[in-house]
């Protein structure tokens, strides 16, 4: 089935405005369903968004979509398209986690996000491209090979939700899962201009989703607005009593009071987030939207975060560490990659981790090993997580004066695919305007402010422990001044 030219104008649409759609009859889920999966026909190879298009149970959904609607059982996100990272255990669907390793595994059960999804209507189309095991900030680690970004393909769309972003930029998709170990999700939305939101940590179930950092790791989405993220997180968050780290904490309807006033609003601004690494132009458009927001009534504070210096070193001892221990089960015996012909069983161990797991996994790996090691745990891990106590309590400090902290979400805007492979240190540093969200567990939301040589630039605005409520509003307030989030890439229009 292919839709008529009239109906070639679906792909711009934002999920709540599609949702209108649905429920006015202007079309059907079906009708919807099957135009995104034409474009992405059309433009997934380009892109290499996706590692797995699901076009047979995507249309079988739709139809299901529609025969709920008719019998008055639509459920809240009825019909409505997305798309999961590929490290979303989805049952009877490839969960590669963007590895070798992992290339032939077919998950035998749904993670509590896509089965939530799931059972509020929407309907997936596929899985996404991300860095192996999410250890990455530019979509160049994958087994698949790099994403590239739609606002010019010589350039990275982030990482490691860099397929997440790279789909809904192009408009293949209206939204799509992510998750955020160290800004892999608010990262790649600043270099595509999309919105991406990370929220509390526990406050979306991490059930059947592949760990990188236990500790780090937390589930969010990638949409065109804000009000597109405040309606997928109000499906997904909860309590999950299978996951250990899921927080009993009511879940609020996120859509309501959006479109209350910034009168009153207290934004945090951080001094070390305009440091001599932040490039000219992102620093212009980040703060032409902090003015926007004091025109419209918000107070702007400056706070200190002084240890925030330190999220990099310790980020990057503290994630090797817990990502050594979760992919210590990858050995080629039970499931995944397995190297043929062992000569014996630690000559299986060896090959089957040397030839599933990439460079930047194997290096984080080694590193994570190194720093737990007996001699060097005190020195380097128990310091870490010393110096990560210090950092959230900065963060707590300063919110006691704040409502909000806003800046950056990315030192520059997207690079070139290949201009940092070479020096994992730079591209490291890429995530340090994120990572302190992580150590903390604070909730974050990167919104598109402009551009800076043609590529988007991401505001990003971090809030206390379960107030999602209180950023989605923020950004939303921006986005109805402004009309960022709505620019489309000219090849994808």
């Amino acid at each position: 089935m292919t839709v008529g030219a009239s109906d070639q104008s679906l792909h711009q649409m934002t999920l709540a405005e599609l949702g209108d759609g649905l429920r006015a009859g202007d079309f059907s889920a079906l009708e919807l369903t099957t135009a995104l999966l034409d474009r992405i026909a059309a433009h997934g190879e380009a892109l290499n968004a996706f590692i797995t298009v699901t076009a047979d149970e995507a249309m079988r959904a739709a139809e299901a979509a529609d025969a709920a609607r008719s019998n008055g059982n639509a459920g809240p996100l009825n019909g409505l398209p997305v798309v999961h990272k590929d490290l979303f255990c989805t049952a009877g669907v490839k969960t590669s986690c963007g590895s070798r390793m992992l290339d032939n595994f077919v998950s035998p059960y749904d993670a509590t996000v896509v089965a939530k999804l799931r059972q509020a209507g929407a309907v997936s189309l596929g899985k996404t491209n991300m860095d192996e095991f999410a250890m990455g900030s530019s979509n160049e680690t994958s087994y698949y090979g790099p994403v590239k970004n739609p606002w010019d393909h010589e350039y990275s769309p982030g990482g490691s939700s860099g397929g997440s972003a790279a789909a809904v930029a192009a408009r293949l998709v209206p939204g799509a899962t992510g998750t955020d170990t160290g800004g892999s999700i608010r990262q790649p939305a600043s270099l595509t201009g999309t919105v991406g939101l990370k929220p509390t940590y526990g406050r979306v179930s991490r059930y059947g989703m592949v760990a990188f950092a236990s500790s780090l790791d937390q589930a969010g989405v990638i949409t065109r607005s804000a009000a597109d993220a405040a309606l997928l997180l109000g499906v997904m968050a909860g309590f999950d009593e299978r996951d250990s780290t899921s927080v009993d904490h009511p879940v609020p309807d996120y859509v309501v009071g959006l479109d209350q006033p910034l009168e009153g609003l207290r934004v945090g601004i951080v001094r070390q987030h305009f440091d001599e690494g932040l490039e000219e132009q992102c620093g212009a458009r980040v703060r032409e939207a902090l003015a926007l927001l004091e025109e419209q009534g918000a107070s702007l504070v400056e706070v200190d975060l002084p240890n925030l210096d330190l999220s990099v070193p310790t980020y990057y001892v503290v994630a090797p560490a817990e990502c050594s221990s979760n992919l210590s089960r990858f050995d080629g015996v039970r499931f995944g990659h397995r190297a043929s012909d062992p000569d014996d069983l630690l000559d299986l161990y060896c090959r089957s981790r040397g030839e599933g797991f990439g460079d930047e996994v194997q290096r984080r790996v080694m590193t994570g090993t190194y720093v737990l090691s007996a001699g060097y745990y005190d020195a380097y891990y128990l310091k870490a997580q010393k110096v990560r106590q210090l950092i959230s309590q900065d963060f707590k400090n300063a919110f006691a004066s704040v409502d909000v902290i806003a800046g950056p979400t990315a030192p520059t805007p997207a690079f070139r695919l290949g201009e940092k492979t070479d020096d994992p240190i730079t591209m490291y540093l890429n995530d340090i305007y994120t990572i302190g969200a992580n150590l903390a567990g604070l909730p974050g939301i990167s919104v598109p402010c402009g551009f800076s040589a043609d590529l988007p630039v991401g505001l990003q605005l971090v809030g206390p422990h379960f107030a999602e409520q209180t950023i989605l509003r923020c950004a939303h307030q921006y986005q109805t001044l402004t009309d960022w989030h709505c620019r489309c890439p000219e090849a994808y229009q």
